[in-house]
């Protein structure tokens, strides 16, 4: 169980990009980097774009939610739900405890938060998600 998959949105790339490096280096299985991607400039680019994050998604053991994060990050959340996977959710500051702005879905006994810096993140997933040989 290694296998991870990290949703957020473009303003977060370089979070994206040293978490994603950090755990690839830990012996985690990163399964999509959309982050080496440009955005889409056609319908055709953003549903390849879609099946790659969903296979992605489908084949990781862990899904990684960076807040500020997106709709297609939402999405992706929604798929993990629904797939029973692990899921960190994380986020730099409390914005998710507030009840005017924070979504339901992240307050489900299935959903592990983080609040706090990048290194607080990757100490709660090498906790949570063992690496394991292939």
């Amino acid at each position: 169980m290694n296998k991870f998959y990290i949703a957020s949105s473009f303003k977060n790339i370089d979070s994206v990009q040293y978490v994603s490096e950090i755990l690839v280096n830990k012996g985690y299985v990163q399964t999509y980097d959309w982050t080496k991607n440009e955005r889409a400039s056609s319908l055709d680019a953003l549903t390849e774009i879609g099946q790659k994050e969903l296979t992605g998604v489908k084949a990781a053991d862990l899904l990684i939610v960076l807040q500020p994060a997106g709709k297609g990050s939402h999405i992706e959340l929604g798929i993990a739900l629904g797939q029973g996977k692990t899921i960190i959710l994380y986020t730099p500051e409390k914005k998710i405890e507030d009840l005017k702005t924070t979504c339901t879905f992240y307050h489900l006994p299935e959903i592990k938060k983080c609040v706090g810096d990048l290194a607080e993140l990757i100490e709660l997933v090498t906790k949570t998600v063992a690496v394991t040989e292939s």
